[in-house]
Order: C-alpha cells, then sequence, then structure tokens
C-alpha cells in the first residue's frame, strides 16, 4: 500500500518524464492487483472465482477494452476529457475488507486506459529523460499527504480502511490528476464535459422524482429501512446515500448558475434557468441539509468572484445576524432545543461523533491513533454501542485529527490553503475557473458537515481542472473569435496528439 503510494506521488511529484511515466506504469500494475487480491473473497466475484477459463475470458476482454480506450484517447484526447467526467458519478457496491465499497468500476477503465496512452509514448520517446515540467507546492502537499496518511496506518488498527481508502481511491485518483491536469481544455472540451454532466443529473433527478412518487428505491438499504420508519422520505436515485446525491446535483447547480451570471445569449440563459428548476427540485427530494449548504457556500463564492467580496459580504452578514437573532431570540417558534441531546437527534448521530472523535484526538495529540482507525477506535471506548455510521466523524478535519494527530491536520490545512490560493487567483474574470473554485469551496463544507474528501474523485478533478486553467491563464488572453476558431478547429489538432 505504501509502494503504491509512493508510485503515485513520483507519477506527479518525479523530476523526468521518462521518471514519472515508470512511477505511473508502476501505479498501474501494482494497484488493480492489490485491488483484486482484496475483494478476491467477496460474492461479487464469485462466479469468476469458482470458473478460472470465464476469468481469464473476461479478463482478455478487459484488456481489449481498455487497449482500444487507449488507442482512442491517443488519437482523440478530447474523448477521455469527456468519458473521464461523464464517469464520475458511477459507482458498484463491492464487499471489502468486512465492510461495502463502492467503487468506481468505470472510472478505474477510463484512468487505466488514459494512463497507458500517456505513458507508452513517454516511455518509447528518445528524449524522454529530459526534465519534467515543476510541481508546485499543491502538488507536493497533495501527493506528500497521500503517502504520510498510508505511512500513519502502521501504527494503527485501521489497516483495512486505510488500505480501502489508499488502492482504491486515492492512488487512481492520483493517475486521475495527471492526466486531467496535462489536457489542453479548449472551449470546446469544457463545453461537452460540462454538458454531459448537466445531461447525466437531469436523469439522475429523473430518476429520483420517479423514487419519490413511487416511494420505491433502487439502492441503498439503509435508507429503504429509514423511509419506512420516518415521516418524510428520502431519495439517492442512483447514488448509494441521498448526501451524495445531493453533492452532485448541488456541483452541477453551480456550474449552471455560473451561465446564468456570465452568460448573455438568452437561449443560454432559459436553457440554464430551466435546468436549474428540474435540478432545485431534485435537491429538495433528497433533504440533504449538508449539500443545501454547500449550494449556498457556492453560491456566495460565485457572487463575490463576479462582482466583488465587499459587495456580497455586506448583505451575506445581513442575513447571517438576521438569522442568528431568529433563531436565539425565538427558539420555541421555529421547534428549536439546543441541548446536545436534541442536536444529536436532529444531527442523525453526528453531534455525538464530532464529540466521540474530539476526546480521541485529544488523547493522542501529536500523531493521532493511526490512519483508518477511527472506526475501531471509537468503538473501543464504547461510543457507538449498537451504531454502524462510525467510519469517520463526518467532519473531515476531526477525523483527520483523530486518525494522523497535529500533523495530518496540518498537512490538510496547507492542502486547503494552498488550493484556494490556486484556484481563487485569477477567477473573478473567467466563469469556468469560477465555477471551479465554487465548487471545491461547497465540497468543502460538505466535508465538514458529512464526509468524503479525497476519497471523492470529483475534488481531484476540480484541483486538476483548476491547476490546468491556471497555469494556460497567462497564456490564453485572446479575443472571444480566437476560441471559437480553436473550438470549431479542435478535432484537426487532437487527431496528432497524444495525451499530454
Amino acid at each position: 500500500m505504501i509502494l503504491a503510494a509512493v508510485l503515485a506521488a513520483a507519477a506527479v511529484l518525479g523530476r523526468t518524464v521518462r521518471g514519472r511515466a515508470w512511477a505511473m506504469l508502476g501505479a498501474l500494475i501494482l494497484t488493480p492487483v492489490l485491488l483484486v487480491g482484496e475483494i478476491w473473497n467477496s460474492p461479487q466475484v464469485e462466479t469468476i472465482r469458482d470458473r478460472p477459463v470465464l476469468g481469464l475470458a473476461a479478463a482478455g476482454i478487459g484488456v481489449v477494452a481498455m487497449g482500444g480506450l487507449a488507442w482512442l484517447f491517443a488519437r482523440r484526447p478530447g474523448f477521455f476529457a469527456v468519458l473521464a467526467l461523464a464517469a464520475l458519478p458511477f459507482r458498484v457496491p463491492v464487499e471489502a475488507g468486512g465492510s461495502t465499497a463502492n467503487l468506481l468500476v468505470p472510472l478505474y477503465v477510463v484512468i487505466g486506459a488514459g494512463a497507458l496512452a500517456w505513458l507508452i509514448p513517454r516511455l518509447a520517446a528518445r528524449h524522454a529523460g529530459t526534465p519534467a515540467e515543476r510541481a508546485g507546492w499543491l502538488e507536493w502537499v497533495l501527493l506528500g499527504g497521500i503517502v504520510l496518511y498510508a505511512a500513519q496506518s502502521i501504527y494503527g488498527d485501521g489497516h483495512a480502511k486505510a488500505f480501502e481508502q489508499v488502492i482504491f481511491f486515492y492512488v487512481p485518483f492520483a493517475l486521475l490528476f495527471v492526466l486531467l491536469r496535462g489536457l489542453e481544455w479548449t472551449p470546446r472540451r469544457l463545453l461537452w464535459g460540462g454538458g454531459v454532466l448537466v445531461v447525466l443529473a437531469l436523469i439522475f433527478t429523473g430518476i429520483g422524482f420517479w423514487e419519490f412518487q413511487t416511494r420505491h428505491l433502487l439502492l441503498n438499504p439503509k435508507v429503504i429501512a429509514s423511509n419506512q420508519v420516518e415521516e418524510y422520505f428520502r431519495v439517492n436515485s442512483l447514488f448509494f446515500d441521498p448526501n451524495i446525491y445531493g453533492r452532485f446535483l448541488a456541483l452541477v447547480m453551480l456550474g449552471l448558475a455560473s451561465v446564468l451570471l456570465w452568460a448573455k445569449r438568452p437561449r443560454n440563459l432559459l436553457l440554464a434557468i430551466a435546468a436549474l428548476v428540474v435540478l432545485w427540485g431534485g435537491l429538495l427530494t433528497t433533504l440533504s441539509q449538508s449539500s443545501f449548504a454547500a449550494l449556498l457556500l457556492g453560491l456566495v463564492v460565485l457572487a463575490a468572484l463576479r462582482w466583488s467580496v465587499k459587495l456580497v459580504a455586506i448583505p451575506v452578514a445581513l442575513a447571517v445576524v438576521v438569522a442568528a437573532i431568529v433563531i436565539f431570540a425565538f427558539p420555541s417558534a421555529l421547534r428549536l432545543d439546543f441541548d446536545s441531546d436534541s442536536l444529536n437527534d436532529a444531527t442523525s448521530g453526528r453531534v455525538e461523533l464530532m464529540e466521540g472523535g474530539v476526546d480521541l484526538a485529544r488523547e493522542k495529540l501529536l500523531t493521532g491513533w493511526g490512519a483508518g482507525s477511527f472506526n475501531t477506535e471509537y468503538r473501543r471506548a464504547e461510543r457507538a454501542s449498537g451504531r454502524e455510521a462510525t467510519s469517520a466523524s463526518h467532519t473531515i478535519p476531526i477525523t483527520v485529527a483523530a486518525e494522523q494527530g497535529i500533523v495530518g491536520l496540518a498537512v490538510y490545512i496547507a492542502l486547503l490553503v494552498l488550493a484556494f490560493r490556486r484556484l481563487l487567483r485569477g477567477a473573478s474574470g473567467n466563469p469556468v475557473r469560477a465555477a471551479i473554485a465554487a465548487g471545491f469551496a461547497a465540497l468543502v463544507l460538505h466535508t465538514w458537515l458529512y464526509a468524503a474528501f479525497l476519497e471523492d474523485p470529483v475534488v481531484w478533478t476540480l484541483l486538476a481542472l483548476g491547476s490546468a486553467l491556471a497555469a494556460s491563464a497567462p497564456r490564453s488572453r485572446r479575443r472571444p473569435a480566437d476560441d471559437a476558431t480553436a473550438a470549431l478547429n479542435g478535432h484537426r489538432k487532437e487527431s496528432a496528439a497524444v495525451v499530454p
């Protein structure tokens, strides 16, 4: 696991192009082997395990399919950009390490094919030993944090959870970060990628409306059970969690909101408004408070980047003051109770989880209990008797502090500072970069109220896109007509290009 994390880091931070390519190849070989070994005894692969011939045939088909995708991506990098974005939401539940992990299998296939298309030409090139583009502080902290997380699993009791995080999520997403950051994000690719996400969000919302109307969920037994005893009905569409479904809808809505703030064509405005109305209805059916809060923060960031921080800060501050006065002055009218038990019930037990996480962090302040050990240590302290949702504190900073101590928390804070610095700088005049920065801010807030930070590929995607656009900003001071010409002629350039 540690070796896989080091290889992923070297694929981003290596000094030479060939060195990065060899590191990516090593990660591409080692990670699937570890992943298959972890899920080999799971029920999902029972058919393949009991029938070796069928397993070999399936593996052969997979290799051929990945090779075909790699060939396509090498000739048309734009397809990789669009398919990578399209594969972000799709998860397959797989039992591993005594629990169920939702693996992004379609995304793994796209990443593997894109990595092959990237590394093969670079390993074969004569001048691949030339120095690679220098990585910034953000890349060093991001990938260094992954290696630190893997190393801190040594002294803890959360080996299975840490293994799942590193092998199932961190290493593949680090390769995704490399590939997306190196692409030339033309207006045409951005338009197609964003359009695919909007279409997917509308399809998911339609399925969610059907679930709400029929009172029947397609996935997630836990939510199905809770819907049977609660007065309300939560929808998660094809996702395995209403909060993750709500997070996805909120991020797409922020992209559409940037269209409202910057677009001038009436047709674009009307289409964006219509899509926002539908997605807002879908978000309501999730009843995800964390997603509503994330959307609100993202809209504030968008408004600040569109106009000015001072102009937005005044009404936001007034709204906060008015809300605080109403909440604290008239709690009975709003049926609010601020004692810990009531707050814990209102937040589905998250207050109790947060308090337990803070207690764990205090006990081992410097190094924490070890990566992935929150669940084990929380239950050992008998704080989670009979509870199931203890894999994290539902507040990422608390989980990091409990598992990795001050060392890991310092890396986490540095990552946020560097990420916001890169994404926000120069984003005020660019609707795409503004939407990315707003989306990242919304994601960070969502992780403070729910969970899933670096194990969410959307975080890596936003950082990669923001980094790519920030790097190309000084060189792209062209007229709109030039951008339109480049978009129309993009297919000519793609035919002779390799995934950067």
